[in-house]
C-alpha cells in the first residue's frame, strides 16, 4: 500500500510564524494527504486567520492543554499510515516529504524517518553542537544524554503509537525525549543525512526556555522507561547510570539555587538509582 501522510501541527499563540509553516507544508513537491492544525487555546485570532486564509486545512480548536495533548488530539482524528510533525515555528524545505515518502517506500520495515536540520538562532545561521548530531540505527544510548531527534523531522509510522502509547502530556517539557526513548528501545530509526527542516530558536515562547533545569523533565522519563521493566539489559544500565548522573547535577543546581528540599529529592533519587548499579 502506498503511504499516506498526516501532517499535524500543534499551536499556541503564534500568528505570526504559524503561516510561514503552514507554507512550507502547502508548497511540498509532494502534497501530503492531510494537514491538521490543532489551535491549543489560542487568543491571537488563530483559528479566524485559518479559517480565512486556509481552507484545505483541518483545524482542530482545543482549551489550552499543552503541546503533548494537542500532538496527540491530532494524532487520534488522522486518516493516514503515517503521521509528520512540524512545529508552528519551524518549516519544511520544499522536498521534505518527497524524500522522505521515496525513503520509506524503498525501506518498508522502517517505522520512524528523520532527517538532519538547519538551525537560525535570533535570525541567524548557526551550526549545531556535537552533541546534537542526528543519526540512525540503534540509537538508544544517543538518546539518553537530550533530544536527538527534532519533532519537525519525525515521519512515524500511526500503527506505532497503539503500540508504544502517545506523547507524555503530563511532561511540560521534554515530551519529545520521552517518546524517542520508548520509540528506540524496540526499534532501529531510519535517518537521511540531509538538511530539509529548518529549526528557529531563541524566541522568548520556547517552552524550553522558560523551565530551570531541563534534566528534571529527562529523569522523569528515564525512571518511567526503566521501571516499565522492557529494556535490554545493556540499555537499562546505560539509563540507570545517566539518570544517577542527571540527579546528582540537578542536586547541585538546586542547592546553588538554595532549593533545599528539591536538592534533598534529587540526592535520593541518585542514592536510589546508585543501588541498582551494585546489585
Amino acid at each position: 500500500m502506498k503511504p499516506s501522510v498526516s501532517v499535524i501541527i500543534p499551536t499556541w499563540n503564534r500568528i505570526n510564524v504559524l503561516p510561514r509553516a503552514l507554507h512550507s507544508v502547502c508548497y511540498q513537491t509532494t502534497k501530503p494527504d492531510e494537514i491538521i492544525v490543532v489551535d491549543d487555546g489560542s487568543t491571537d485570532g488563530t483559528a479566524e486567520m485559518i479559517r480565512s486564509d486556509y481552507p484545505q486545512v483541518s483545524l482542530l480548536v482545543q482549551d489550552n492543554a499543552g503541546v503533548s495533548t494537542a500532538r496527540n488530539t491530532g494524532i487520534s482524528v488522522s486518516k493516514c499510515t503515517w503521521i509528520a510533525f512540524l512545529d508552528s515555528d519551524d518549516e519544511w524545505l520544499p522536498k521534505k516529504l518527497e524524500k522522505q515518502l521515496k525513503y520509506i517506500e524503498e525501506n518498508p520495515e522502517a517505522v520512524l524517518v528523520h532527517t538532519d536540520e538547519i538551525w537560525i538562532r535570533n535570525g541567524v545561521r548557526v551550526n549545531s553542537m556535537k552533541k546534537h548530531e542526528k543519526s540512525g540505527g540503534w540509537i538508544f544510548d544517543n538518546c539518553l544524554p537530550l533530544c536527538v531527534i527534532s519533532p519537525s523531522s519525525a515521519m512515524i509510522k500511526k500503527t506505532l503509537f497503539a503500540e508504544i502509547g502517545m506523547f507524555d502530556a503530563s511532561l511540560e517539557v521534554c515530551e519529545d525525549y520521552d517518546l524517542w526513548l520508548r520509540i528506540c528501545s524496540k526499534y532501529p530509526v531510519h535517518y537521511l543525512e540531509e538538511k530539509l527542516i529548518v529549526k528557529y530558536g531563541g524566541h522568548e515562547d520556547q517552552l524550553s526556555s522558560k523551565h530551570w533545569g531541563m534534566d528534571r523533565f529527562r529523569i522523569h522519563a528515564l525512571e518511567k522507561i526503566i521501571s516499565e521493566g522492557d529494556l535490554s539489559k545493556k540499555d537499562n544500565l546505560s539509563a540507570v547510570k545517566l539518570l544517577v548522573e542527571k540527579a546528582e547535577i540537578i542536586a547541585l543546581g538546586a542547592e546553588k539555587r538554595d532549593k533545599h528540599e528539591l536538592a534533598g529529592t534529587y540526592r535520593k533519587i541518585a542514592k536510589r538509582y546508585t543501588r541498582k548499579l551494585v546489585v
